[in-house]
């Protein structure tokens, strides 16, 4: 009887969401949940916006105490260096002078998952940096991919939900292929240019320190004389780009889901430093209505053959943090936390980002205070009038807690422009107060377009297998054809491909994708692929009539990493074996070189799937003699004889021209 009671409580907090207006936590009904408040049409977001406060407050606080996304995510020290004095662009200290040092923190991290999630699953990855300048923080939060799935702050909450698992049976766990993400997508188009970047093989990077960063929005630099530009960030891996392919993803995820973590780690301790070139691309206010896109719009890209980069000197990750949770997991980023000579736009996503970080760590860090925790605290002193709250470290004395005083002498007190206080760029806001998109931000499918003409084959083809198993694990076969519906805005063949491969009908006629001929060849990572042999890890088959001192020697000249794999662990000469054919696995290496044969079948069996799997993903193979491995793969791209040979082939990167590769 109580049990029944109970339950009849519990009916009463259950919501049919079907056909029900849309209102505020008050009841109040929503008139517009796809637009913030701003003044204007390209205007600054309102902070009156109260549905929109109410909205991402909410949002923000979803989770205790992980974060609500990148909450999966690894992070190491490191100093930035300045190439040069700086200062025509920008007044920010940091890049006053030629051989100006800061250090910096960086965290990496994925963005639908949980903490326990794998790294190597498909999704945007987070490339957060903090610089510890002498004016203070200044965080650059942005992500591995240059642009966003939406174009105003006031979705975010939307686009996290629809990719996160889904609430009815928390399933899937750190994926977007499933019903409730691309239902989103086929409804919200604007994500269409995100999407071809979501699918391409930019979103299953080989490592953090083979993978770009991106500040996604459009700032600005503002220098001493207050002439401004706007800017975007990007950071550059010294190493190039490598990314995984689909099926070696899926495997690493069970074989080691903290593969990227583990790389991360284990290259800083041996001292393979990941290093990072800070580019800019600048453009005049003059230059803001010169193009066909709006440089406020972040599911857009500046291409570089338009807007050339700028490097401003570089990032070296030199030092692992000591505690985990202390440092990695109580970071605490806000894209406002900016020092003099960098400052904001009108971008609608930047203007919601601004509110929504320091909402967001208020519960995630307990309080106010997150900024006296150790990993967050500014290495040149700070002083205000706040005080107290949770977590409060810093111990005030005195009877003056508040501005203007004269008990104190007016201490703390305010700074001027030509002291180093930050000064808001001074920009003109002229407007109706208005929930509205410029008409500018209408076009969400000649970037794709661009994307999708820019690539190589082999990138297509990728992209054309990803959508097919995103899509193939969609449910619902409406929302698979809508989809095929939206990219035929792309690419006809692409949608057709991809509507015969999940089981609906080619794309309705009528649809043609824009008319781009420009391609942006910056776009394609084959294009520029990380060439070379430094820190790449390789697989070393041997026993104990292996000429394993030669090998050793020989790939430690190159710089490469070398682990020695036999039928048991234990030792051959002076070299310890500590992996064998079932503790490890070859999509944890970049290559694999054979050097010995095992009388056991099943051993031998063993070496032969390392061997398949090398070749079905596209690495390196190299051998000491034929026999070694099988002869239908002698001849193939890739692989060779010889251990200059090999060396040759891994610094290519992978060989997609393999005749029977099935990765």
């Amino acid at each position: 009887m109580e049990e029944n009671k109970k339950l009849q409580q519990l009916k009463q907090y259950k919501v049919n969401d079907n056909e029900q207006p849309m209102t505020t936590n008050q009841g109040l009904k929503i008139t517009d949940d796809e637009h913030s408040l701003t003044a204007g049409l390209r205007g600054p977001t309102l902070i009156e916006d109260f549905h929109f406060r109410e909205k991402m407050t909410h949002f923000d606080h979803e989770r205790i105490p992980e974060r609500v996304v990148h909450a999966r995510g690894t992070a190491a020290h490191g100093i930035f260096e300045s190439y040069d004095n700086h200062s025509a662009i920008t007044k920010a200290d940091f890049l006053s002078e030629a051989g100006k040092r800061t250090p910096v923190f960086v965290r990496f991290s994925t963005v639908a998952g949980s903490r326990g999630s794998a790294d190597t699953v498909r999704d945007v990855r987070g490339f957060a940096t903090k610089f510890y300048t002498d004016e203070g923080i200044y965080d650059l939060v942005g992500n591995n991919i240059p642009v966003f799935f939406i174009q105003d702050a006031i979705k975010f909450p939307d686009v996290i939900h629809a990719v996160k698992p889904e609430p009815h049976n928390e399933i899937p766990q750190a994926q977007s292929a499933h019903d409730t993400f691309w239902d989103f997508i086929a409804h919200n188009q604007e994500s269409a240019h995100m999407i071809m970047w979501h699918l391409s093989d930019r979103a299953i990077p080989r490592s953090y320190r083979t993978m770009e960063g991106f500040g996604v929005n459009t700032f600005r630099f503002v220098n001493a004389q207050g002439e401004a530009h706007f800017v975007k960030f990007h950071w550059k891996p010294v190493l190039g780009m490598a990314s995984l392919v689909w099926d070696e993803a899926q495997k690493i995820a069970g074989k080691d889901p903290d593969f990227h973590r583990r790389d991360l780690y284990d290259n800083i301790e041996a001292g393979n430093y990941p290093e990072y070139e800070l580019c800019v691309q600048l453009l005049k206010p003059e230059q803001e209505h010169d193009f066909d896109f709006d440089l406020l719009d972040p599911t857009k890209i500046w291409p570089e053959e338009q807007v050339p980069l700028h490097k401003l000197g570089k990032m070296t990750l030199n030092r692992n943090v000591d505690n985990f949770f202390a440092e990695t997991e109580q970071v605490a980023f806000h894209p406002g936390h900016v020092v003099p000579g960098i400052d904001f736009t009108n971008d609608p996503l930047l203007q919601g980002r601004l509110f929504s970080y320091t909402d967001t760590q208020l519960i995630r860090l307990g309080g106010p205070n997150f900024h006296e925790l150790p990993i967050n605290r500014s290495v040149c002193p700070f002083f205000n009038n706040q005080r107290d709250g949770y977590g409060r470290q810093t111990i005030n004395v005195g009877r003056v807690s508040y501005h203007k005083n004269g008990m104190q002498n007016n201490t703390p007190h305010e700074v001027p422009e030509e002291d180093g206080g930050y000064r808001h760029y001074e920009e003109k806001v002229d407007g109706h107060k208005i929930r509205a998109r410029s008409e500018s931000f209408n076009d969400h499918f000649t970037q794709a377009r661009m994307f999708w003409i820019s690539l190589t084959d082999v990138e297509r083809e990728h992209i054309v297998k990803a959508m097919s198993f995103e899509l193939g694990k969609v449910e619902t076969l409406a929302i698979r054809q809508q989809i095929v519906d939206m990219f035929a805005n792309v690419c006809r063949d692409l949608a057709t491909t991809v509507a015969q491969n999940i089981g609906v009908e080619p794309p309705q006629e009528g649809i043609e994708p824009p008319d781009v001929k420009t391609p942006s060849p910056a776009v394609s990572m084959e294009q520029r692929p990380a060439k070379g042999t430094a820190t790449k890890k390789v697989a070393v088959v041997v026993n104990d009539k292996s000429a394993i001192e030669e090998l050793a020697s020989a790939f430690d000249e190159q710089h490469m990493t070398v682990e020695f794999i036999s039928s048991k662990q234990g030792f051959i000469r002076d070299f310890e074996i500590k992996q064998t054919f079932d503790t490890a696995h070859p999509v944890l290496y970049d290559g694999l070189y054979v050097d010995a044969t095992f009388d056991c079948p099943v051993t031998s069996r063993k070496l032969q799937t390392f061997v398949d799997d090398t070749y079905n993903h596209y690495k390196a193979i190299g051998y000491h003699e034929a026999p070694l491995i099988d002869a239908q793969y002698v001849n193939e791209p890739g692989v060779g004889q010889g251990v200059q040979t090999f060396i040759e082939l891994l610094a290519e990167g992978r060989h997609f021209d393999r005749t029977f590769a099935i990765g």
